[in-house]
């Protein structure tokens, strides 16, 4: 019985920098070549970081990619690599050193995967079914494959196909087996996170293993990039459906397994032309030996358990925080702490991001500031170990409001003189942007955001919302969360901020559901609206006071022109506020 050693690399790439992450490729290879694998597999564009977006359209990058895809060949001695990267026109080859491109018509981009071989690129794949759908845009940029790949090495023949692919029981998997008579898939990923994903993904490799009689390979990318954080949870599946060994979540490894098959598998013989229901037309590859390694002890197998909801949603905000700052080189990240629950768990999550070192807080009370804010931010900044600026606006926003009164004249103080407050501090972090060069994070939940309660060129006043895709209840959830996980068991964020009910302090005794409703009421029928796309009479009929509904649709459907001006954030529902949902700022329709 032969035993093939995978490695799969579940790698955090940075967008655009092709050079930084072939280097980090490879290490990558070297580490698997120290560990004995025979085949070393990396995610879904891994060379260019995903989604590359209109970098794609530049020629230059398209060639940068490809000499970065050369460099990357060379280190693959003795070894077989999956690499995804940019295809255009046809198929890259290395010959003698020496690149050159096999024209197929018309300028074509692909989103491919090169098989490299001790040291040559032997053949490459193109993706088939191209998401168009949430944050994908893939149509906009690359040309679709009918072909399918299937490579055999040592006897045991694998195919590659990319992502999407393998969601689809028509999809490539199913001619690459039946016709091409491959025993593993390998299938790179670039999956974003949302909650529950993980378990989505699980049962449909199952599903696609057990219909397929083959063990599937699943490599996934991990970290943030903008608005979208990866996972990872890379995974091998056996014909079973069984998931035999997985990688961390959120966390880069090079996830190494030992894979036996009891010989080959007979393939249906494909004739002259298609078997019956034949999808793709299957390319079969002949790898060449390369020389053995030693035999290295059996790697045992891991399989960690999938994270709770709410871990793994504390743990995709922390990761989108941590690669935005990353890769967009802050040092620094400044944070309007007002006392209140939104603000403190941004301020945790910034802590166990970055480092309490690298996180100021700015607390600016107004004349509406209580005492109680004023000593729960305190506390909270205490707790994490992170700095505090305390600057006032009370004379300021007078200022403002004497400067304003001659224009206003006899018209009553509303919520114009309460806006001036969050637009001074809005004003007050930007400039210590400005100055230091720090990165603001706002602090707007997603129940404000659907319905406007925010305000613009105030609060919403930043360059990255953290929160922005998390619901107000979910909010608390997270904070009691995070108090529990305290290394000392002292929560972090005080308890009088959980239990206090939520207000802006823009106005005496105020509170949010001055002007909302209940968040256990508001919540549900954001969720049924924005992101189930129910009719007001299908959400009146789950039981809520139809008018109460009609005047969120209406919040939701009028703010649309704030949210478009807002900072992105972190996705971590299936549906959110940012590439997710695009309406149209001028529009007229409304959902009955």
């Amino acid at each position: 019985m032969r035993v093939y050693r995978i490695a799969m690399a579940q790698m955090n790439p940075v967008v655009g920098d092709v050079d930084g992450n072939v280097r980090a490729m490879g290490k990558w290879v070297t580490q698997a070549r120290r560990v004995g694998a025979d085949i070393v597999v990396f995610p879904e564009l891994a060379i260019t970081g995903y989604p590359p977006e209109d970098l794609v359209l530049r020629p230059s990058f398209l060639r940068d990619t490809n000499h970065a895809l050369q460099w990357l060949t060379k280190q693959c001695r003795n070894l077989t690599v999956v690499a995804g990267y940019l295809e255009e026109g046809g198929v890259i080859c290395l010959q003698d050193s020496t690149p050159f491109v096999v024209p197929s018509g018309p300028r074509h981009v692909f989103n491919a995967a090169a098989v490299i071989h001790d040291r040559q690129v032997v053949a490459t794949c193109q993706k088939t079914f191209l998401p168009n759908y949430g944050v994908f845009d893939e149509s906009r940029y690359f040309s679709p494959s009918k072909k399918a790949l299937v490579c055999q090495v040592r006897g045991m023949r694998f195919g590659v196909n990319i992502c999407e692919d393998i969601w689809y029981a028509g999809g490539p998997t199913r001619d690459q087996v039946s016709v091409g008579g491959a025993r593993l898939i390998l299938n790179i990923n670039a999956s974003p996170y949302y909650v529950g994903k993980a378990r989505t993904r699980e049962r449909m490799l199952a599903q696609r293993a057990r219909e397929n009689d083959v063990v599937v390979s699943y490599t996934n990318m991990v970290g943030g990039q903008d608005e979208v954080v990866f996972d990872g949870n890379s995974m091998i599946v056996d014909r079973t459906g069984k998931v035999i060994t997985r990688a961390k979540a959120f966390e880069e490894e090079l996830l190494v397994a030992d894979l036996s098959f009891d010989g080959p598998r007979e393939t249906r013989p494909a004739g002259r032309g298609k078997r019956a229901g034949q999808r793709y037309s299957v390319k079969r590859v002949q790898l060449s030996p390369v020389v053995q390694r030693k035999a290295n002890k059996p790697v045992p197998l891991k399989n960690p358990a999938v994270s709770h909801d709410l871990e793994e949603i504390y743990q995709a905000l922390v990761t989108g925080v941590r690669d935005y700052v990353r890769k967009n080189r802050f040092q620094r990240v400044l944070i309007a702490i007002s006392g209140g629950i939104d603000s403190a768990l941004t301020a945790v999550i910034a802590a166990d991001a970055l480092g309490p070192d690298r996180v100021t807080g700015v607390f600016m009370p107004s004349p509406f500031t209580s005492r109680e804010s004023r000593v729960d931010a305190n506390a909270l900044t205490k707790a994490l170990n992170v700095r505090l600026l305390t600057i006032p606006i009370t004379r300021l926003w007078k200022q403002y409001v004497r400067a304003l009164s001659s224009t206003f004249g006899e018209r009553a103080p509303d919520t114009t003189e309460e806006n001036l407050q969050a637009r001074i501090r809005g004003t007050i972090v930007m400039a210590l942007s400005n100055k230091f060069g720090h990165l603001v994070l706002t602090t707007g939940n997603k129940s404000e955001m659907s319905v406007g309660y925010a305000t613009l060129y105030g609060d919403m006043a930043g360059g990255f919302a953290v929160i922005k895709d998390v619901p107000k209840i979910l909010v608390y959830a997270l904070a009691r969360y995070r108090n529990l996980k305290a290394v000392d068991g002292q929560a972090v964020i005080p308890q009088r901020i959980i239990d206090r009910a939520p207000s802006a302090e823009l106005k005496p005794d105020q509170t949010d559901q001055d002007a909302l409703p209940p968040y256990e009421v508001l919540d549900p029928i954001l969720e049924a609206y924005v992101e189930r796309e129910y009719s007001l009479q299908e959400i009146a009929g789950k039981g809520f006071p139809l008018q109460t509904v009609k005047r969120v649709m209406a919040m939701v459907d009028r703010s649309e022109y704030k949210r478009r001006q807002a900072p992105i954030g972190i996705k971590i529902m299936q549906k959110a506020l940012g590439k997710d949902r695009r309406m149209p700022i001028t529009n007229r329709y409304v959902k009955r």
